[in-house]
């Protein structure tokens, strides 16, 4: 890829978020010897080798991991890190310790990232001295392939802190979006499992198998929301009247939806069943067919738009 870029990156934690952000950066870095990467697994270098480069297409230059810098202590591999990426599990304690740590061995001016999926910035960085240089950076997954980053800073986070990584991963054509504040599960996840849960419903209620169910998102919404959120969809929907004009038409059986949903309560029980169904209907999913789809379909809409772009 061009425009490759002299920094020096640590990750901290290998796990499929952490292993996707490591193809992501070593993708855009001059060299693997950039990428430091921290994590307290005893066969860390055995995890990578056989791990890593799955997240990579036969279209991808050959990666030398061998070049990747595998820190053995948390000290060693912050010291002289430009960014420093945290995607370990989700405990509180756990965070707040190592961000903590982080604090006393990173240079001053790094930047400071979790990929968290919902603890805030606020918690994480209860025991740091300077609370404004930590900031939520959470992806999509997987995030390798995903544009979606979702900056989520504290009350204390720095505007500059923000603005830095905005600008870091713009410049790799990604679509970070400054959320304005702290809210539970951050937007993308309150929309995916507010999905869910009604999806778990209908499933639950034998409206709908589970595959069924996938089959109507993935014909129907799923590529439309592809090209055009659900306001924008909508808004298109209303015609000339726009998103007034939508409501105006079919209003009342959106609020009848609505009425209906806030009475649902999916309880308990339902998980052996649709745990089950899911994995009868799909056993193990194959994610290299899934990476390969999602790129194909991202490469069209950017293509598509671009195209359309230049003939205004």
């Amino acid at each position: 890829m061009d425009n490759k870029e002299d920094l020096e990156i640590t990750l901290i934690g290998t796990g499929t978020i952490g292993l996707s952000f490591a193809a992501f950066h070593l993708s855009h870095l001059s060299s693997p010897s950039q990428l430091t990467i921290y994590d307290t697994r005893p066969n860390l270098s055995q995890h990578i080798q056989e791990t890593l480069p799955k997240f990579f297409n036969d279209r991808d230059a050959p990666l030398n991991i061998t070049e990747i810098n595998l820190a053995t202590s948390l000290e060693g591999a912050v010291k002289s890190a430009s960014i420093i990426q945290e995607s370990g599990p989700e405990n509180l304690d756990i965070k707040r310790k190592l961000w903590a740590e982080v604090e006393r061995h990173a240079p001053k001016d790094a930047l400071l990232w979790s990929s968290t999926s919902g603890i805030p910035a606020s918690q994480q960085s209860q025991d740091m001295m300077d609370k404004a240089r930590l900031l939520v950076v959470h992806p999509y997954n997987p995030p390798h392939i995903m544009p979606l980053l979702e900056l989520v800073p504290s009350p204390s986070t720095s505007d500059a802190v923000i603005q830095r990584t905005k600008a870091f991963w713009e410049a790799r054509n990604r679509t970070p979006i400054h959320i304005k504040r702290e809210t539970t599960g951050f937007v993308a996840n309150r929309l995916a499992f507010a999905l869910l849960r009604e999806a778990i419903h209908l499933v639950s209620e034998g409206v709908v198998s589970v595959s069924e169910l996938d089959s109507i998102v993935e014909n129907s919404m799923g590529p439309r929301w592809a090209v055009a959120g659900p306001f924008k969809s909508y808004h298109a929907g209303g015609g000339p009247a726009g998103l007034e004009g939508f409501f105006g038409n079919i209003g009342q059986t959106v609020q009848n939806c609505w009425d209906d949903a806030g009475r649902v309560d999916v309880g308990q029980g339902w998980e052996k069943g649709i745990f089950d169904m899911a994995r009868s209907e799909y056993g193990t999913v194959d994610t290299e067919e899934r990476d390969i789809v999602t790129r194909r379909v991202l490469q069209v809409i950017r293509e598509e738009k671009e195209g359309a772009g230049d003939e205004k």
